[in-house]
């Protein structure tokens, strides 16, 4: 069954730097370029972190997701566009849920919502059971659609918990993320535990850090999954690490994988239909239930 691709782009990340590549988009500037670029290639949605104009640190301030929102949306209306609501370098609610303020045409479609705790080589995610709760809540009620991130098994457990309490509900999308050195790693036996046990109506896209990257989304083209490709996970473009690669170049490879293997991407304007999203050109993010 080779059903429609799912590419989620992911330009920027909260780790790369222009010091670690030049090729890195973290100006608003940069990122609504490459998101332009990478749009007239091929993409389904995008997930979005936003970068302070001074440090070029990750920030969660609304009002520079409102600059980048902005930027996309004069070209690509349609567009599923994700912020990222990232517990690595912000542990309080307030600022985590800050781009969930944004309304009207700037109302991001999605926000990342990652399922659990985890540690990376020299950092932590924190996201205790009742910042999970709160954001995954305060997303329900403003009508934004959760990208439910698991790095593991537990992680996937813990969204039919939340399916349970009536935080989310379907349809779903998952970004399940391997080959993080605490959490699940990149091979088949992982991936295919997590896909089997996903709930009911999702719809999935598989990641991998680092050299992993090719590889897991190589593995979900072929098996009718989707794929996570950016900057944001690998600044590599062969496993070797002899050359610095370009969001548009990994974009392009998928491209190729993906024709050799008869698949075709997702339109953004499908993939609305199929999670329940509002149309896009001006409105945004999940039909609200009035009632």
């Amino acid at each position: 069954m080779k059903k429609d691709l799912i590419i989620n782009f992911t330009p920027t990340g909260m780790i790369p730097t222009k010091e670690m590549s030049p090729h890195v988009p973290v100006s608003v500037s940069e990122i609504v370029e490459d998101v332009h670029a990478a749009n007239e290639i091929g993409i389904t949605m995008v997930h979005l972190h936003a970068r302070d104009a001074v440090s070029g640190m990750p920030t969660y301030k609304k009002e520079v997701y409102a600059d980048i929102i902005s930027g996309i949306r004069k070209y690509a209306p349609e567009l599923v566009i994700c912020v990222s609501l990232s517990g690595r370098d912000f542990y309080e609610l307030e600022k985590r849920s800050d781009p969930l303020l944004l309304t009207d045409h700037l109302k991001p479609d999605m926000g990342s919502l990652t399922l659990s705790s985890l540690n990376f080589n020299k950092t932590a995610s924190v996201n205790d059971p009742n910042m999970v709760m709160s954001l995954a809540a305060m997303m329900k009620d403003r009508g934004i659609v959760p990208e439910l991130e698991a790095f593991d098994i537990g992680m996937v457990n813990y969204a039919k918990y939340l399916e349970r309490k009536k935080l989310i509900e379907a349809p779903y999308y998952f970004n399940l993320l391997f080959g993080n050195i605490a959490c699940s790693q990149a091979n088949l036996l992982h991936s295919g535990v997590m896909i089997n046990d996903l709930p009911d109506n999702s719809f999935w896209s598989l990641a991998g850090i680092g050299n992993e990257q090719l590889k897991m989304n190589s593995l979900s083209i072929a098996v009718g999954g989707g794929v996570r490709v950016g900057i944001e996970d690998n600044i590599w473009y062969d496993r070797e690490r002899t050359k610095l690669t370009t969001n548009l170049e990994l974009l392009k490879r998928i491209h190729l994988i993906a024709n050799a293997n008869e698949r075709q991407v997702m339109s953004s304007k499908d993939f609305r239909i199929k999670m329940n999203l509002e149309p896009g050109n001006g409105c945004y993010g999940r039909k609200l239930n009035k009632s």
